[in-house]
């Protein structure tokens, strides 16, 4: 008894053509909870249109304006096009400050990012108790307003009663007496350095922990195996891990000691003889002390210009990162 079965179909087998570019599969329709992330991130949206984006706008406004306080008073709005601009990049004193503020951002910034690491990785290797209190005094010295800390700097480095030259005639330093830290550039810099530098040395030092506490311990376990000491299991394990916290905390430490307004304005008023003045404590002498309105909205444009330059290259490398993350 024979079983008849179908037989193959002769000739060349069908090939399935690609799918045409444009011509896929249709997409399938948008359900409403798709909106639901959008829907959820639309009052921070307001908000920060409202208070940082109207804000802008109107600064960018009265940077093309004459305004002083005679117009001020009168309601009158001259406009006068570029020539605030025009002033401010061809005068020399621009140029001066933009250069000291940009040095003065980059030795900030590499001092509170080293410090910053060391602290960090420090509070790893410690023992519960001791990463505890070094933990409290951290969120304490982050947790200070900005005014208060510096006027308790001003406090400290005082010239006739402050602790600092106290501290240092009793070490034996007698010509430190009365020493007057605020009567140059370089003293001062030293000083406002030194108090950003504290200040930003807490949120760098727990971020950095916080990371090092996602690193696998298996790995460090494998390359101790491998025969690897302290130095390449660095190398090789953390810092791999800690690099883009390191970039993003390294972006947001340039934005942070770049308009570092408070600092610079409340120690000396940007003294002596202006000398320590950065790009925004020189857009507020400018506009709100020397009443030129339009001018110092012309300066303030021009330092978030040049603060987006300086940060734009942190701002890819981070977004390269999520990217490859996902």
């Amino acid at each position: 008894m024979t079983v008849q079965t179908e037989r193959a179909p002769s000739g060349p087998a069908e090939v399935p053509t690609p799918p045409v570019k444009g011509k896929g599969r249709p997409k399938a329709p948008r359900r409403a909870g798709d909106f639901v992330p959008y829907l959820l991130l639309l009052p921070a949206v307001a908000v920060t249109l409202v208070f940082l984006g109207w804000p802008l706008v109107n600064n960018g406004v009265l940077s093309f304006q004459n305004l002083n306080m005679r117009q001020l008073i009168q309601r009158l709005t001259e406009w006068n096009g570029i020539d605030n601009y025009r002033e401010i990049l061809t005068g020399e004193e621009f140029w001066r400050v933009t250069g000291r503020s940009i040095a003065f951002t980059g030795v900030n910034v590499l001092l509170i990012m080293v410090l910053g690491t060391l602290v960090g990785l420090l509070l790893a290797r410690l023992g519960k108790k001791m990463r505890f209190a070094l933990m409290i005094g951290l969120v304490l010295a982050w947790a200070m307003p900005v005014v208060a800390s510096t006027t308790v700097y001003q406090w400290l480095f005082a010239q006739r009663f402050g602790v600092v030259n106290w501290v240092l005639v009793q070490l034996g330093f007698d010509g430190m007496a009365e020493h007057n830290w605020f009567g140059t550039q370089m003293s001062t810099f030293f000083v406002i350095t030194l108090l950003i530098v504290w200040q930003s040395i807490p949120f760098v030092a727990l971020s950095l922990y916080a990371a090092t506490t996602t690193i696998p311990k298996e790995l460090y376990e494998a390359a101790a195996l491998d025969g690897a000491n302290g130095w390449r299991q660095f190398t090789s394990v953390t810092m791999p891990f800690l690099r883009p916290f390191l970039y993003a905390t390294t972006f947001l430490e340039i934005i942070w000691v770049f308009k570092a307004l408070v600092q610079v304005l409340n120690i000396n008023r940007g003294g002596p003889d202006r000398l320590t003045e950065i790009l925004p404590v020189y857009a507020y002498i400018e506009g709100m002390g020397n009443q030129h309105y339009g001018m110092g909205a012309a300066i303030a444009m021009l330092t978030i210009v040049i603060m987006l330059f300086l940060t734009s290259y942190y701002l890819r490398i981070v977004l390269k990162q999520e990217e490859d993350v996902r």
